[in-house]
């Protein structure tokens, strides 16, 4: 497995202190998040799941603890638009150049709004997709939320 994908390269031009950790990736598992936590054995409220979704019909990405589920009405309110719903698996493949179990906030291929769940930045650190399957980042969540540009707000609940 490579360690260097577009992710850790975004982060290495935004000169971002983190660490690359790899686990063994399960492809049947029925929340990815939670395995990736599992399989690390990291506190899965500090491993962030990487969500694609689309808001009054436009892209955008909502980054959440992986043992919580995202509030569309309240994403929808965070990005000032009516409506949100999750974008389907290849539309999410597609526009950000990863696989979906492998999809990072970081170094997608087209640049979207992102949103990070306020909760996050209660943590010193969190691990976060790398940009490929089985390939996590650990970073402040400042740092990552500095990087994206992205707006916190609470959208989970």
């Amino acid at each position: 497995m490579s360690k260097t994908t577009r992710a850790t390269q975004v982060l290495q031009q935004a000169r971002v202190a983190f660490t690359v950790h790899t686990y063994e990736y399960d492809p049947n598992a029925e929340r990815i998040g939670l395995q990736a936590a599992e399989a690390m054995g990291a506190d899965p409220n500090s491993v962030l799941k990487t969500l694609m979704v689309q808001v009054d019909g436009k892209p955008a990405c909502v980054v959440v603890p992986s043992d919580m589920e995202v509030n569309l009405k309240k994403l929808a309110a965070a990005l000032s638009g009516k409506t949100a719903q999750m974008m389907n698996p290849a539309e999410a493949e597609r526009i950000t150049g990863y696989h979906v179990g492998g999809i990072s906030p970081f170094g997608q291929k087209k640049r979207v709004p992102t949103v990070i769940e306020e909760t996050a930045l209660t943590h010193a650190e969190v691990f976060m997709n790398g940009g490929q399957r089985g390939l996590q980042v650990k970073l402040k969540p400042k740092d990552a939320a500095a990087v994206l540009e992205a707006k916190v707000a609470a959208v989970i609940g």
